[in-house]
């Protein structure tokens, strides 16, 4: 059996330890899937990727790790690069091979069920690297996609370089999230609504019962820009459901 290190919200611990890991993210062919990183010798390399993904998540992280059968189709592969078609127990000693496995990223094309999770830690908050492996000493990249919002020293960085396109009309994106019809659509539209202070979370209130917890999860992040008493009571009513 090959083992990994799925890196992922407190918040979602308690969920995932019951019903296992959902298929939410994209693999570089589109399809729906978790990626992780294998267990190597250093404590380090295989929890990497903590302080980046912190950029993108907010509260605390924690290590998912889960066991997989070592002819389990994966890909692996540096993240900014095509991966390769490989095994899980390939996968493992292809990373423990890499002279510097920083950066790579392995991606099970499936959801991880609760039988194969292992055990769900704790873990350093500052652990790995931020925006790039060695990135240190370098210019950081302003594009939508690496820069975040409430980030280190991010808003005198985008006003000393802008970049970012404006967000687009909340009209608009209601319109769209009251047309979504599945769960990753629904998500989609409630991270663009999170970028900026958008006001009227009562507009909100028709998903804090939906039946997908990915919804509520996502719905609870993005309530943390609305302001006024109807977003706490929201956020309130969420972690009560959750719990």
């Amino acid at each position: 059996m090959a083992e990994f290190v799925h890196i992922t919200g407190d918040r979602a611990a308690r969920r995932i330890g019951r019903t296992g890991i959902a298929a939410r993210s994209h693999g570089h062919d589109g399809g729906r899937g978790v990626y992780c990183m294998p267990v190597l010798p250093s404590f380090t390399l295989t929890h990497q990727w903590v302080r980046e993904l912190r950029r993108w998540h907010s509260g605390v992280l924690v290590a998912v790790q889960l066991r997989l059968p070592d002819a389990e189709p994966v890909t692996f592969g540096r993240y900014h690069l095509p991966p390769q078609q490989v095994t899980a127990a390939q996968a493992v000693a292809m990373a423990r091979a890499v002279a510097d496995p920083r950066g790579y990223e392995v991606f099970v094309p499936r959801p991880v069920h609760a039988t194969e999770i292992r055990r769900i830690r704790d873990v350093p908050q500052g652990i790995g690297w931020r925006y790039v492996p060695d990135a240190h000493g370098r210019r950081p990249c302003l594009c939508p996609a690496c820069d975040t919002r409430g980030g280190y020293k991010a808003d005198r960085l985008r006003r000393r370089t802008p970049y970012d396109d404006p967000p687009r009309p909340k009209a608009m994106l209601m319109a769209e999230l009251r047309a979504a019809s599945s769960a990753e659509e629904i998500c989609d539209v409630l991270g663009e609504l999170g970028r900026a202070r958008r006001g009227g979370a009562e507009e909100l209130a028709y998903l804090a019962d939906h039946p997908d917890p990915d919804v509520r999860e996502t719905l609870d992040s993005v309530l943390r820009v609305y302001r006024g008493r109807e977003a706490r009571r929201l956020r309130e009513r969420l972690q009560l459901s959750d719990s």
